[in-house]
């Protein structure tokens, strides 16, 4: 149990109250993280959300899952399998009133200090103040180059807004309306929210808490599924224009190149369709050059086992059509979504007042 105890809700520093929501599928991560959260020295929440978005029960109750000392405080809600961004709404909406709403993964691993460190950050905060991120530290093996999969998930130590750790002012999620729900992966909703309440004149701030996102074990094509996200980069498009890339500090990929190379194996395929086989062997060897070039810029920086090369190879095949598809699919699914617009009550609250905490568990 953390050394501050139970801390009173009318005691100094109420404000800096915070409940922590943790979406979850039941992942074998999840003790860990709650195990972290109980043990880390600081403030603890006044109440623990965790959000069941498992569409099976397996696996057992969630509950037993979690460490005694938050056990009291802690309240299990249904999200119904409808995705992180959904989940967390459900979460910071079963909260209660307190002031501040923290968002974790239920694969991270909250540092020992976590909670005296999140209690500096939130004390920190403006009233101008909507959310405050964490640093995000990804541990990767030693003695070796990382792998592909290890390298993308290290890319989250430098991604903007993160919702594996961020801390967002309950009034500026309210006034957002939350996380767009339409997003259904763990993919671009935290950008999408972000850059809401910055347009509404929020500001986020940067914390000094750390947490571990460690780098889960994942299978051959896991890169290849990754690719559903050029679906959901057409939605922030819609909504935020071209130049939301920029905003967001988000790297731009490949998406010009993997519609060069797949439009050249589709040219290929049409010219030996039709009985011209110059044209096939050209388009062919732009296809194929296309796709060496991009194995090869994957392989280079990792650790060159032979499984490795392998995995490179057959999704670096895969990769270009794969984006291609889920972008097309996004300009269909997304093709009625309207621009943005600040609402005329989003903003900072200025002399809104914050709501009172309740006191919750021991």
């Amino acid at each position: 149990m953390s050394a501050y105890g139970a801390r009173q809700p009318d005691a100094p520093g109420a404000r800096t109250a915070y409940a922590v929501v943790v979406p979850t599928l039941g992942r074998p991560g999840l003790g860990v993280c709650l195990r972290a959260l109980a043990a880390a020295d600081g403030p603890p929440p006044q109440r623990l959300v965790l959000v069941d978005d498992r569409r099976r029960v397996t696996g057992g109750p969630l509950l037993a899952r979690v460490p005694q000392p938050l056990r009291a405080r802690t309240t299990v809600v249904a999200g119904g399998g409808r995705g992180p961004a959904a989940a967390r709404n459900a979460g910071w909406r079963a909260a209660g009133a307190v002031p501040w709403i923290v968002f974790l993964d239920d694969d991270v691993v909250p540092g020992p200090t976590w909670a005296a460190d999140l209690a500096r950050d939130l004390a920190a905060a403006t009233a101008g103040t909507a959310a405050v991120t964490a640093r995000i530290e990804v541990p990767l093996p030693g003695g070796r180059r990382p792998t592909d999969w290890e390298r993308n998930t290290a890319g989250l130590a430098r991604a903007r807004w993160i919702t594996a750790d961020m801390a967002y002012r309950r009034t500026a999620l309210e006034a957002a309306g939350g996380f767009d729900e339409r997003f259904r992966r763990a993919f671009r909703e935290d950008a999408d929210l972000a850059l809401r309440v910055t347009a509404a004149g929020w500001s986020v701030a940067e914390g000094s808490r750390t947490t571990t996102h460690p780098v889960r074990p994942a299978g051959r094509w896991i890169s290849v599924r990754l690719q559903a996200g050029n679906a959901d980069d057409v939605l922030m498009t819609r909504l935020h224009g071209r130049g939301w890339w920029r905003r967001a500090g988000a790297p731009r990929g490949r998406l010009p190149a993997h519609a060069a190379v797949t439009g050249a194996a589709v040219a290929a395929l049409s010219c030996a369709a039709l009985g011209r086989p110059r044209g096939a062997l050209a388009c062919g060897a732009l296809w194929l050059a296309g796709t060496a070039e991009f194995a090869l810029a994957r392989i280079r920086p990792g650790p060159r086992t032979r499984d490795e090369v392998v995995t490179m190879a057959l999704t670096s095949l895969a990769i270009p059509p794969a984006a291609v598809w889920h972008w097309l699919r996004g300009q269909v699914v997304h093709r009625g979504a309207p621009p943005f617009e600040v609402p005329g009550t989003g903003g900072p609250p200025g002399v809104r007042p914050e709501p009172e905490p309740e006191r919750v568990g021991p």
